[in-house]
């Protein structure tokens, strides 16, 4: 091979990887969502608030947006898991608990214990794209939100509500890989070697 062609595949691989290692818009790009009626967590709070103890029925909870036996990424919760998550510490007298709570404890198999779990996120890998493609360095931008809610209902009538969750996520996770490409080789390895 002659020095001039040596030298002219040189300059193009060192400028293919310049220009690559400024381009962000190639890293991948992602997002996961627990389909619901709401696009943000205020949205899916706000109805929430309106279920009220001892009111709110199973058929107005539908009209709210959270319908219990249609509704996707609901949870139906055990009564033996709901006296683990509702039942009071020890040291509280059982008077002393939400009367909501009481009742259902009470109900035993009678009082049904639903969770909903909504969520959207996205996530966007930041960074050198040479870096990333190579497995030296990735950094992953999640943004989104996250909504929980746990309803207690007995013979059709909601007799505790509570909700929770993150209003607003924004974390970066970052992999920092020393040997690149050949870090996964290695752990296989490794692995292996320990059988």
């Amino acid at each position: 091979m002659k020095p001039l062609a040596i030298i002219a595949r040189g300059i193009v691989f060192f400028s293919s990887f310049i220009l690559l290692s400024g381009c962000g818009s190639l890293l991948p790009r992602g997002d996961s969502e627990q389909p619901s009626g709401f696009d943000t967590f205020e949205a899916a709070a706000q109805a929430f608030d309106k279920v009220v103890a001892y009111g709110t029925t199973v058929e107005q909870l539908k009209t709210l947006g959270f319908d219990l036996q249609s509704s996707p990424n609901v949870t139906l919760i055990s009564y033996p898991q709901l006296t683990g998550r509702l039942a009071p510490d020890r040291g509280v007298p059982f008077e002393a608990i939400d009367p909501g709570i009481r009742d259902c404890i009470v109900a035993r198999l009678a009082c049904q214990v639903y969770e909903f779990h909504l969520a959207r996120e996205t996530s966007h890998r930041e960074g050198s794209f040479m870096l990333d493609f190579l497995n030296f360095r990735r950094e992953t931008r999640v943004t989104g939100w996250r909504f929980e809610g746990l309803l207690a209902v007995r013979d059709g009538v909601v007799l505790f509500r509570s909700h929770g969750g993150e209003p607003r996520t924004d974390r970066t996770d970052r992999r920092v890989n020393p040997l690149g490409p050949l870090q996964g080789a290695g752990e296989g390895t490794g692995g292996l070697l320990v059988r």
